[in-house]
Formats: C-alpha cells, structure tokens, sequence
C-alpha cells in the first residue's frame, strides 16, 4: 500500500541545494513525487511505501545540504497519484511569502580544488561556484530563489554547464549562479580613468599590490581597498587616502598558519576563521618580531588585536596565492560612508584612493560589508553583523501578532523586520549621519520587504527625537499609517540580549555604552535595569556628570576629563597634564560645566573611559567613536589585581560613583603610578562597582540573572571581567552571540520590544 504526503519545508532552504538533495534523496528510496520553491520554503510531495517515506522523513532533517537550515517541516497525507518518477518542479511565487533569502557563502573545498587543477575546464576561473557555496544575497532581487530571479539572469549557461545544471548527480544540479570561463562573468583590470590595463587581470593586480599601489577589488557585496599589509608605505597612503587616521584595517591572509603567525589562535578562534561565513575575526596578536614583518605598524597602530579574515571568493583565493604576503582588505568606501557596490559609483568615489580598479561584470544588487566577530567563552561574539550571517532569520520566542519593521539607532545602523517569530536583522549599514547612509538604509529597508514579503503595521523607534532613523520612522508613520512604538535605547539593548539567549526576563540588565537618550531627557550610557521584552525600570545608574560642548565632548575626551575632575576635586584640581595641554580652554569648559550651558548630563559609561583616558594621555581627540575606550583598553596591565574604591549608594535608586575612579586615578597619576597600571585598577573598579550594584539590585528583587549589553562591553577585558566575577558572586550571566552588544543590535532589540508589547 502506498501513501503520498505533503511537505511543506521552511527555513534557509533555498539557494542551498535543497531541491536537488530531496531529489537524490527520493529517487535513492524509490519514490515518486515532485520537489519545488514556492514563497514559502520548499513544497514536497512524495509517494511511497511506508518505511521509504519514513526513511525519507528522517533524512530530510539528518542528511541537510552543508548551507541549510530546516525550521519547521509540516507534513499532510494527501490522495495517491500512483505516478512514476520524482522531479523537480517549477518554481511557484504566489502565496504568502516566508521563504528566506541565503547568506552568501565562502568558497568550498570541492571548488578549491577545480580552482587549482589544470585540467579542469574552471581551472582558475574567478566565479566559480556551486550549490554548496558563493554568490546568494547580494545577487538575489526577488523570491522565489531561481536564476532568473538573481542577476545572474544576464549570462546565459552554456551546453556543458546546462548539462550539469539538470544532472541530479552533479553538484551543480540546480545551482543557480553557475557558470564557467565560456558562460559566466569575467573580471578586467583599470586605471583610475577607466582605462583597460593590458594583460592578465589577476597578474597584473599581483603585479601592483607587490610594488606598492593601492587597488580597488570588487568582490561578493561590494569593493575593497586592497594594500600590501607588509608595505608601510602603501598601507599609509591608504590611511591618507580614506581620510582613515587611526581605526585599525582588516588584513586577509592565504591560509590559518600564516594567521597563526601573526596572532594567537585557538581552536574557537580557528573555528570561526574557518567557517563558511568568513568573518574578520579579531585576535590578540603574536608577540615577538614575526607580526611586524607581516604586517606594518600602520595597519593596527597601537592595538595589541588585530582583525584577521581568510579568503572567500575565488578572486581572493588567487591574489592571496601570487602576492608576497598578507593584504590589507579594507571597506571600498570613504570614512563614514556605505561601503560603494556599484560599479560606476565606486569609479566616482574611490579614485581618489585607488591607483587601479579590479572590476567584473556580476552586477551586485544588494551591498554587504564584511562581518566581525570576536570570540567570548569560547563561542563568537558578533560584533558587526554582514556578509555570511545577514539576512538569515533569527527565531524569537514571541510571535508578534503583526508585521514590525524597527529602524534601529543613528550609529551602526541596522533595521530589522518581525513577521510571526521571524525576526530579519539587515546587514550593517554604517553611521546615519550622511545622505549616502541614509538612502542605503532606505533602499534595504524596500528591499527587505519585497523579497521577505513583509508589510509592516508597526514601526518601533529610538526615543532621540534628532536621529535619522526616528524621523524616518515618523515619516513611514504619517504616510503609510504605521502606528509608532517608541523604545528607550538602552531597554532595546537589553532585550536584544534576552532575545539573543531565547530568554524572556526579567532580568537585571547592565547597559554600558557612549550615548542614549533616557526617558528623563538625559543622556544615558551606565544603566543597571530590571527588564524584561515588554518594559523595564530605571534602578541604578552611574552619577550624572555634564557633557561640556554637548557632542563637542564626544569629539575631544578631553572636556570629559575636565568635567569629572570638576566633580571629583571642585576648585582644587591638582596640576595635571591634561589640564595643562588643554589650558586655554579649560577654565571655560569647566564654568560651562557647572553654568549647564550647553552641557547636558550624561550617565555614560563610555564618558567615563574618555575622562579617564584623557586624563592618562591616551588622546584629547578622536578620529573615530569609541576610539579613547578601545586604546585605553589596549593599554590596560592586564596581570593588574587591584582595583580603586568606588561609592556605591541609594535605597530606591542605586548611584555608582564614576568621579571616585577619576579621582584615584589622577592620585595615582600623581604618584607616578604607571598609566598600564592605572588602566588595570580603573577596569578592575568599574568591574567590582558593578557587582556591587547588581548584588544590591538582587537583594530588593530576588533576579539572579544578569544580562550584559551596550558597546562598552566589547571590551574584551571588561567583558570577560564582569562575567567571572558576576559569576563568582553567583549570578546566570547572559551575553551576546548572535547579534552585537552595539547599536547594530538596537534595532532588534526594539522590534522584540515592540512584538512582545504588541501581543
């Protein structure tokens, strides 16, 4: 007796080789049916006996193609159609769409090899690719996944790539960017003007890298800004060039043993190297005289870590081969700006940068910047989230009864869409603090809901009435009759981290970051709540100090210096180097402090590490956020046990005391104390005041789990530091993993927000 049953498979299944393993996988057990895209997922149906179809349903989910990710499969008996055959079918758009969109996916093993073996007929062809790697979301403009609906749609296969597209035994069987040296794309090198450079592309690209130029690569989701990493010379031309001072390049390396030699690995770290996705991962660099032959001092100047990728298209995999070492790989973009994907658009705003342009005839529909990652308990921590990870789904655990889109924050923006438990984070974007940001978001944002076939009905926001996102969402509301959903920023911070561990609160929150607009009209940033999904309360926070110049004091730490010295000395500062370097002003800047003239309070923890990295001359002014923070950080003993005394007080509202730290900082300065030394007992203060608090907050509400979240704590220091220690004063410690402690996690944050509100 036969049985015929229905599936309905969701999840990252297409674009994946799913089709073609269902049909292996049927024609291998002797059963009929048909396989197919529809706008859901994967529509089967299948006809067998009963123990095929059961050995069937049990491979479906055990033997899944390396890029797939099975969600949910729904099975109905049907009527029997006693056909003959298994097939696959044509693809069927209409319906309700909740298909996903496949991350793009590195280079396989099966590929590397065609790529290096003479006698294969892709014997160094730079787009080769196949059902289990390469080119997805950025070539994709609509759903269901099928060539014509990716821009691939413009190479005609030939004969013998069409024959291996309907083999089911091939591995290209199905693969919708296939293509070879006759049929596909293929790459040209240029000068700045547009001029074709004569010979062998990828030679000839070799050729300038080794001698010192600068090259413009185009590659999966957008351009790099390719360098010679060991060329001090060329990686600081670089630097001039992109209007770049000090924030560290990425560096691309041919292989895991020259990572090993320019960083300390383990096997987290090669993991995640490793992985399909190939993010820039961020190490602790080798000590020793190795590193600094590999990459120059300009690459990461002053920073003990060092971002490090692999190769992830074949185009990387053949320059990495012929150049003389290590590339720095740096977003194709000035600074502050979307990275550039568009051919004629990278022309414009990148010659200035690039002596020559590596170019292809792919088009790239969606930009993508590359993903960074670093590694916390031994699991990755995500720290911008792009290329490889974006769009893929995230599940939550609350179904928002309506479609949400969330915008996100003003600075390493992202949006984000809910339909039912789906949550669909986009790919960072940048800073929306520019035109060219701003139209990318909004040009994802349409996209996103095109091809997730999302129709938003609530628009959640940020509650800073002055950034970009907030007015955006203004306007959607206005115009489409979306209704609002306000989230205070460092709430969306918290259950962004609830979310990220499946978990629904309440839990005490610790927000630590540079700025956030607070519901008393303040400025936000050191945050100890009681929150869950749906709302939170304000039970601690740092005491507030004024913000001398407004964002002036963001721009020159200095004034930050200047205002917790006022609040930890009054009158009687003693004679400092930072008050002496900035003497002119600073008189004026501290009376403006104490006039609140244009000086806001802030409760930021990011403020306090630009007081204190004023203070111990790190710099007076930045080139990009957080950058006093991160170098303090990088200067830190970390061998250093002691920690300074911090006051700790209050009975409804818990206030910890960031001038003490300023004050025994400066005492310490004073005593000529070394500034590594003085770095390690600030950490290691901040760190036990925040116990501290959170030991407090457990007394009053009997929560024992602590959820870590905000920018400050990709402070691998702080963060690893917080964590023991909580745990030691047994607390359930949560942090990020899939999505970013940062602001690229505020949109998420807010739509979780907004579904568990809306429920």
């Amino acid at each position: 007796m036969t049985t015929r049953v229905r599936i309905q498979v969701e999840g990252i299944v297409q674009g994946v080789g799913f089709r073609p393993f269902v049909h292996r996988l049927a024609v291998d057990l002797g059963l009929s049916g048909f396989v197919g895209n529809d706008a859901t997922g994967v529509l089967i149906e299948v006809e067998g006996g009963s123990s095929a179809l059961g050995d069937f349903l049990a491979g479906l989910r055990s033997q899944t193609p390396p890029l797939a990710t099975i969600d949910a499969v729904d099975v109905t008996e049907v009527a029997p159609e006693c056909g003959h055959g298994f097939r696959i079918v044509a693809s069927h758009a209409a319906g309700d769409r909740r298909a996903s969109v496949t991350a793009d996916g590195a280079t396989c093993d099966d590929c590397l090899a065609e790529l290096w073996d003479s006698d294969n007929r892709r014997y160094r062809f730079p787009f080769i690719n196949c059902t289990n790697c390469g080119p997805r979301y950025t070539i994709t403009f609509d759903i269901p996944y099928d060539r014509p609906s990716t821009t691939m749609a413009e190479f005609a296969m030939c004969d013998p790539c069409a024959t291996e597209y309907t083999d089911p035994r091939d591995r290209r069987f199905h693969a919708q960017p296939t293509c070879c040296p006759a049929c596909g794309p293929s790459l040209r090198l240029v000068d700045a003007t547009g001029q074709m450079i004569n010979g062998d592309p990828v030679a000839r690209t070799v050729e300038l890298l080794n001698n010192g130029s600068i090259v413009a690569v185009k590659g999966l989701g957008g351009y790099h800004l390719a360098a010679l990493a060991a060329d001090e010379r060329a990686v600081a031309a670089l630097r001039a060039r992109k209007h770049r001072e000090d924030k560290p390049f990425a560096v691309m390396v041919a292989d895991v043993e020259t990572a090993r030699r320019l960083a300390v690995l383990d096997d987290a770290s090669t993991a995640a190297l490793s992985d399909r996705r190939r993010p820039i991962v961020l190490l602790d660099r080798r000590p020793g005289i190795v590193g600094l032959q590999i990459v120059a001092p300009s690459v990461a100047p002053g920073n003990r870590a060092i971002g490090v990728m692999l190769p992830y298209t074949p185009i990387h995999h053949l320059l990495l081969a012929a150049t003389v070492g290590p590339l720095v790989m740096t977003s194709g973009n000035l600074s502050d700006e979307p990275i550039a994907f568009d051919d004629d658009e990278a022309r414009s705003r990148l010659h200035p940068v690039a002596d020559a342009f590596l170019v292809h005839d792919r088009r790239i529909h969606m930009r993508v910047d590359d993903s960074i990652v670093r590694i916390h308990k031994r699991r990755p921590m995500i720290v911008r989230r792009a290329r490889g990870y974006a769009p893929e789904p995230i599940r939550i655990t609350v179904a928002a009864p309506r479609p949400i889109l969330a915008v996100g924050a003003q600075l390493k923006s992202t949006f984000c869409l809910v339909k039912d438990s789906r949550a669909i984070v986009s790919p960072h974007i940048g800073d929306l603090e520019s035109y060219p940001t701003l139209r990318s978001f909004e040009e994802g944002v349409r996209h996103f809901e095109l091809i997730f076939g999302v129709t938003p009905r609530l628009v959640a926001h940020d509650l800073h009435p002055d950034y970009l996102s907030t007015a955006y969402a203004v306007d959607r509301a206005e115009n489409s009759g979306l209704e609002l959903v306000g989230v205070q920023h460092h709430h969306a911070h918290i259950a962004s981290c609830l979310a990220d561990n499946r978990e629904p609160g309440p839990v005490i929150g610790v927000a630590f970051d540079g700025t956030g607009f607070g519901t008393d009209g303040t400025v936000w940033g050191g945050e100890f709540l009681i929150a869950s999904l749906t709302g939170f309360e304000r039970l601690g926070h740092l005491v507030p100090v004024p913000m001398p110049g407004a964002a002036a004091a963001i721009r020159q730490p200095w004034r930050m210096a200047a205002a917790y010295l006022d609040a930890a000395f009054g009158s009687e500062i003693p004679d400092l180097a930072v008050v002496a370097r900035n003497g002119l002003t600073w008189d004026t800047t501290t009376a403006m402090a104490r006039g609140g003239v244009n000086s806001p309070l802030t409760s930021s923890v990011g403020r306090l590490f630009d007081a204190v990295g004023a203070l111990l001359g790190v710099r007076d002014a930045i080139h990009y956020e957080g950058q006093v923070a991160i170098e303090l950080e990088q200067r830190t003993d970390v061998h250093e046990v002691d920690a300074y005394p911090v006051t700790v007080t209050g009975s409804t509202v818990v206030t910890v005391v960031g001038a003490d730290l300023v004050r025994a900082a400066a005492e310490d300065l004073l005593r000529g104390t070394p500034r590594s030394v003085i770095a390690g007992r600030f950490h290691n203060g901040l760190v036990a005041a925040t116990v501290r608090t959170c030991c407090l907050l457990r007394e009053r509400t009997s929560l024992s789990t602590v959820a870590l979240s905000g920018g400050v704590f990709q402070n691998m220091l702080l963060l690893e530091r917080c964590h023991a220690a909580l745990s030691e004063a047994g607390f359930r410690v949560l942090t990020h993993s899939r999505i970013p402690p940062n602001d690229g996690g505020i949109s998420f944050g807010q739509a979780v927000v907004a579904a568990a509100r809306d429920l």
